[in-house]
C-alpha cells in the first residue's frame, strides 16, 4: 500500500517508478480520486459542523418564543442532513475505489535498482564456487534429478499423479531421509548460526494476512483456497510477516528475525508450460523462510545480511551459485529492491533461482498497519519488513542431486549433511 500524501506531493516521482515496472502512469488517478474524496469529506464534515450549531440554535429560538426562526432552522437542519446523507454515501462509493487502487499498485524500487523489463537486464553481483571442481563436471552428459532420483528408486512422479496429478512427487528412501535432512540443517544454520528465531506458523490463513503481504487480491489465482475460507501459504512470509500486524512493537526489540520451515503451496496458474519435468516447478514444497521486521534505518544493511544468511546455506553445501540483483520489471509485487541466488544445474548447464531476498520496505507494514514505537515517545511509524528463501528444499536437493552425481550413478552427501543422514557418504543407486 502506499502513502497517498507521498504521492500528493510527489506524483512524477510515482509515476516514473510504476513506469519501470511496466506501468502507465498512475498519480492523475489516484489524486483525482483523493481530491474527490476530501471535498465529499469536507462537505460533511462542514455540514456536520452546521447542523451541531443549528439545533443549538433552535433550542435558543424556542426557548425566547421565536417560532418562525425556529422554523427555518429546522428547515435547514433538514437539508443538512440530506446533504450529510448524500456526501456521505459518495464517500462510501469514493473511498474504497481509491484504497482498492492504491492496493493494486505494486511497489516503487528502490534508487539504486537497475532498470530493465526483464531477468535479461538483471546485474550479477558476485560468485562463488566453480562448477568444475564438483563430481558432475567430470561426466560427459550429467544426468538430471529425475533420472537419479529414478536410479536410486526415490522419486515417483507417475503415484503422485494418480493421486494429486502433475506438479506433485512421491519422495522415497535415501532422497526423503536426504530432503528431511536439508529442511532440518537449513533451519538449524539459521537458528544456531545467524540468529534467527525458529517459529511454528499456520499453513492456513485468512484473506487479510494474504492482503497484508500482497498476494491479494491480485494473485488471487496463484493460490490455492479451501472451501472455508481459508488460504494454504504460498510462502511462510505470509505466516512470519503477520506476526506484527496491527501491533506497535518496540524499536528496541527491532530487528526482528524470524524462520520457519513449512509446507508451501502454489497453483503455478502463470507457469503454464514451463518446468514441467521434475521438481523445479511443485504444486506443494518445503521452504525454509527467513523474516525480518526492522526500522526503516535498519532494513537496507539488513536486506544485506538476510542475503549473506540465505548465501551461507550454499557455501556450506558446497553448491556454487551466483547472487543476482534484479532489476525493476523483473521485481515482485511487494519489493523494493531484491537478490536472486541462483544455483548452478549441471544438466541444465546454467544457474536457476533457488532463493528471493527483497526489501519492502513500509509497503506490506502500511497494508497490515504495523508499527514501531520508541520507548518515551508519543509518535509512532511504520516498520519495514523483509523476506527471504533459506532456501527452498526441494530446489537444493536438486542441486545436490545433479551436482553431486558420480559416474557410477552414486551421490556424494555434502559433509554438513551427514550427521542428519546418519553418517552416510553416498546415496547408492537401487540394485
Amino acid at each position: 500500500m502506499h502513502d497517498i500524501k507521498a504521492i500528493r506531493d510527489n506524483p512524477e516521482t510515482y509515476d516514473r517508478a510504476w513506469a519501470a515496472k511496466g506501468l502507465g502512469p498512475q498519480s492523475r488517478e489516484i489524486l483525482e480520486l483523493d481530491a474527490q474524496l476530501r471535498g465529499v469529506q469536507t462537505l460533511v464534515q462542514d455540514a456536520q459542523n452546521r447542523r451541531n450549531e443549528a439545533s443549538k440554535a433552535i433550542g435558543q429560538a424556542k426557548a425566547q418564543k421565536n417560532e418562525d426562526l425556529a422554523r427555518r432552522l429546522m428547515g435547514e437542519v433538514e437539508n443538512l442532513k440530506a446533504s450529510i446523507s448524500e456526501n456521505t454515501a459518495a464517500e462510501a462509493l469514493i473511498g474504497p475505489r481509491l484504497r482498492d487502487l492504491l492496493a493494486s499498485l505494486p511497489n516503487i524500487p528502490a534508487d539504486d535498482v537497475p532498470p530493465g523489463e526483464d531477468e535479461t537486464q538483471n546485474v550479477e553481483q558476485r560468485r562463488h564456487g566453480d562448477p568444475s571442481n564438483l563430481p558432475a563436471a567430470r561426466l560427459n552428459l550429467p544426468k538430471d534429478h529425475v533420472d537419479l532420483g529414478a536410479a536410486l528408486d526415490g522419486m515417483d512422479f507417475e503415484a503422485a499423479a494418480r493421486m494429486s496429478g502433475a506438479r506433485f512427487v512421491v519422495l522415497k528412501k535415501g532422497v526423503a531421509r536426504l530432503e528431511r535432512a536439508l529442511g532440518q540443517f537449513m533451519l538449524d544454520l539459521q537458528t544456531e548460526e545467524n540468529g534467527y528465531t525458529e517459529i511454528n506458523p499456520p499453513v492456513l490463513v485468512r484473506d487479510q494476512a494474504l492482503f497484508g503481504t500482497g498476494q491479494l487480491p491480485k494473485f488471487a489465482e496463484d493460490l490455492f483456497r479451501t472451501t472455508h475460507d481459508h488460504w494454504l501459504i504460498p510462502t511462510a512470509e505470509v505466516s512470519l510477516t503477520n506476526l506484527v500486524r496491527e501491533q506497535i512493537t518496540d524499536e528496541a526489540e527491532l530487528p526482528l528475525r524470524l524462520t520457519a520451515l513449512t509446507n508451501c503451496f502454489r497453483s503455478e496458474a502463470g507457469a503454464s508450460g514451463k518446468d514441467t519435468r521434475g521438481m523445479i516447478r511443485q504444486h506443494q514444497f518445503n521452504k525454509v523462510e527467513l523474516v525480518s521486521i526492522t526500522t526503516p534505518e535498519q532494513s537496507n544493511d539488513e536486506h544485506e545480511r538476510m542475503t549473506g544468511c540465505a548465501e551461507s546455506v550454499l557455501k556450506a553445501l558446497g553448491l556454487p551459485f551466483r547472487t543476482m540483483l534484479l532489476c525493476a520489471g523483473d521485481m515482485g509485487f511487494g519489493a523494493r529492491k531484491t537478490y536472486d541466488l541462483e544455483v548452478w544445474l549441471p544438466s541444465q548447464a546454467t544457474y536457476r533461482e533457488i532463493s528471493s531476498c527483497s526489501n519492502c520496505g513500509d509497503f506490506q507494514a502500511r497494508r497490515m498497519e504495523a508499527r514501531c514505537k520508541k520507548a518515551g515517545e508519543k509518535g509512532t511509524r511504520f516498520v519495514h519488513t523483509l523476506n527471504g528463501s533459506g532456501l527452498a528444499v526441494g530446489r537444493t536437493l536438486v542441486a545436490i542431486l545433479e551436482n553431486y552425481q558420480d559416474e557410477g550413478g552414486r551421490i556424494a552427501i555434502p559433509e554438513r549433511l551427514q550427521p542428519y543422514m546418519g553418517g552416510k557418504t553416498h546415496l547408492e543407486p537401487a540394485g
